[in-house]
């Protein structure tokens, strides 16, 4: 089927600590609900203020569910999908690991009839697929490819996030596929990473025009610390970002690209996409 293109832009709506390593082992719920100081629950109305009537794909951190019932609720009913990142925010690339993260949000994916998931930092193995079909999910968008290819994995559609490669498309592109230094080298630029509108926004339009002109469905990510900054955000990353300075990008405010975005673009959601496809 001959689809109209547009941008699939989505939100991993995920707490301001989850761009820090050092919390991924943190297991005390209340702890890690202190951390985040309301701010997932307080700056999403301005985040679904800036959209102006488009729709797009929220995936959620279900944490963030358990400590405000109000957030997918309000999501849901200014009309974009809810879909799954993760329950806690961490590497998920160990099947037991996922299998565990699955059944505890398995609650309140059911309560509103999740479908769609993206890997924490992108990056799901391929015997993944099997335990998100098991659990009721369409598709996954949780490895890097170039734009356009979509695979069948596991009885899943996965519909990878944007990367523009310097070499023809391949027929198979094998999971686990993170933004790493191996990626960069292998002649694929992930212009759908945040990392890169963080760092050359002014490109990562210009090749989403050209990916659209083509006929194109390109797949962003973006956060919600990058549209409106928590308090402190910089300080309190400061050891992260002296040790991992390639965390900078993620940092840069990127409400001004998405003004762009969806002024010169039009966006959608990923599950409308998923539908046309199958």
């Amino acid at each position: 089927m001959n689809q109209s293109p547009r941008v699939l832009l989505t939100i991993d709506y995920e707490p301001w600590f989850a761009l820090s390593r050092k919390y991924d082992r943190l297991n005390d719920p209340q702890k890690r609900k202190d951390l985040d100081q309301g701010f997932t629950k307080d700056v999403l109305s301005q985040i679904l203020e800036m959209f102006s009537g488009s729709t797009i794909s929220f995936y959620l951190v279900g944490e963030i569910a358990e400590w405000y019932p109000q957030v997918p609720a309000e999501i849901v009913s200014a009309g974009h999908e809810l879909g799954f990142h993760c329950q806690i925010h961490r590497s998920l690339t160990n099947p037991d690991e996922l299998e565990l993260d699955l059944q505890r949000s398995r609650p309140w994916r059911r309560q509103y009839g999740v479908t769609g998931y993206r890997a924490p930092m992108v990056g799901l193995g391929e015997s993944g697929y099997p335990l998100l079909a098991q659990e009721g999910f369409s598709y996954s968008s949780s490895i890097y490819a170039p734009t356009g290819s979509l695979q069948k994995k596991g009885g899943l559609l996965e519909i990878p996030v944007s990367t523009y490669s310097l070499h023809s498309r391949r027929a198979i592109y094998p999971a686990p596929r993170p933004f790493n230094f191996r990626l960069l080298m292998n002649g694929e630029i992930p212009y759908g990473s945040s990392f890169m509108s963080g760092l050359t926004p002014g490109w990562v339009l210009k090749r989403v025009e050209l990916e659209l002109k083509a006929g194109l469905s390109p797949v962003l990510i973006l956060h919600p610390y990058e549209l409106i900054k928590p308090d402190r955000f910089l300080k309190n990353l400061l050891p992260d970002l002296i040790s991992s300075p390639q965390l900078l990008p993620f940092t840069r405010n990127k409400s001004a690209f998405l003004s762009a975005l969806l002024k010169n673009f039009p966006v959608g959601r990923m599950d409308q996409f998923y539908k046309e496809e199958v």
